[in-house]
């Protein structure tokens, strides 16, 4: 396989898209955090600390996207010095990294989403059990 300059050109806008991505789910997340910490230094509840442990847990895999995303991204710079350098093969390598390392990142992406599925889907079955008893109680 040959490789030109535009070959791994091609990821850039894939990649900025997901770091672009990944840097608002931090944010995100980084606003939870602080509003879950000061709902907890003024009514600490044990339901606060495990919902914690969850964004503990979504912040790392948050931090391990990014970094895979950046790397990809710095494989793709070199991909490009080496196809300038006329070294195909360690050119080849270094995009084939690239992928890969952008694969791990989406990969970490899935986890992620899926931790925060569960959370939110905490959040519904409480919501649900609240509703259920709050009918039953009318229904006296």
């Amino acid at each position: 396989m040959d490789i030109n300059v535009s070959t791994p050109s091609i990821l850039f806008p894939a990649i900025s898209l997901l770091l672009l991505a990944f840097t608002n789910r931090f944010l995100a997340l980084a606003n939870l955090i602080r509003q879950l910490h000061d709902q907890y230094k003024l009514r600490p509840e044990p339901a606060l600390l495990a919902q914690m442990a969850h964004l503990q847990q979504r912040l790392l895999l948050i931090r391990n996207m990014q970094a895979c995303g950046v790397a990809s991204l710095v494989m793709c710079i070199i991909c490009i010095g080496l196809v300038l350098l006329s070294q195909p093969l360690l050119a080849l390598v270094s995009f084939v990294l690239s992928l890969l390392l952008m694969l791990a990142s989406l990969a970490l992406s899935l986890r992620e989403i899926l931790i925060s599925y569960r959370a939110l889907a905490m959040h519904l079955a409480d919501i649900e059990e609240l509703h259920d008893q709050q009918s039953a109680f009318r229904r006296r």
